[in-house]
């Protein structure tokens, strides 16, 4: 998959690979790899510095630990991440239903 695709829903796929419980950073990309068969290969360099982003926002919360002698930070949702969550599963929903009624050449159904 073509990184341009993911830009505006890294943070949700991020977010939805700590839904079930803290992750080390190395953990959530290959969460988010596995539950994508291999489609979604994040490079670390984008996945850290996003982690310390939703971190900052207070959407998740680190921890170190040491394991094995090395140092490792665990992020896990907070409230707040998990609200956010929700609605990057709301707009996600919205966006799939749009493209694909653009795509099938059919109208897009009017929100009251």
């Amino acid at each position: 998959m073509r990184a341009e695709a993911l830009k505006g829903h890294l943070d949700g796929l991020l977010l939805a690979a700590l839904e079930d419980g803290p992750r080390h950073g190395y953990a959530v990309k290959e969460a988010l790899r596995d539950a994508t068969d291999g489609r979604l290969d994040l490079p670390t360099g984008t996945v850290y510095p996003a982690l310390h982003r939703l971190e900052q926002a207070g959407l998740i919360i680190g921890n170190w630990s040491v394991v094995g002698g090395r140092r490792r930070r665990s992020y896990e949702l907070t409230e707040d991440g998990r609200r956010s969550l929700a609605g990057a599963r709301d707009n996600w929903q919205e966006f799939v239903a749009a493209i694909s009624a653009a795509l099938r050449g059919a109208p897009w159904p009017a929100t009251n």
